[in-house]
């Protein structure tokens, strides 16, 4: 049994699902993992990870549009808005999906469906650097 950790940066250029999945598998195979968990973890609070359809990219236009109509950007609407119309929709936005995915491994293959792919999903407008806390669990 061995854990292992790695932090990817990733550079985002406003309000979008990043892939990040090839980076993931290609540190999967690099350090030769066989079998057990992925915990992937995302320390900010205006940006958030899920996994999604990775075909068609209107399925992420889709879902920004639909998060955009649920959580607006219009600040007559929050008191936290300290950093701009995206500030506290941001938050929000990342309180309704997940700052932490976990993921099994299993004879050296990330399991994942065959359309689906691991985003970073940003909440926030403006160019930013976010971290992706990698930690594997297993042999």
């Amino acid at each position: 049994m061995k854990q292992e950790f790695y932090n990817l940066k990733i550079k985002t250029n406003g309000q979008k699902l990043y892939e990040f999945t090839d980076e993931t598998i290609e540190w999967i195979n690099n350090k030769n993992f066989k079998n057990g968990i992925i915990n992937l973890s995302i320390q900010h609070t205006s940006a958030s990870l899920i996994v999604q359809e990775n075909a068609d990219p209107d399925v992420q236009k889709d879902l920004i549009n639909y998060f955009d109509k649920l959580v607006p950007m219009d600040n007559k609407l929050y008191v936290h808005t300290t950093e701009g119309k995206d500030d506290m929709p941001a938050h929000i936005k990342s309180v309704l999906t997940n700052n932490q995915i976990s993921l099994s491994i299993k004879d050296k293959e990330l399991l994942l469906g065959t359309w689906q792919g691991i985003y970073l999903f940003e909440h926030r407008l403006e160019a930013t650097t976010r971290t992706v806390i990698h930690h594997f669990i297993g042999d």
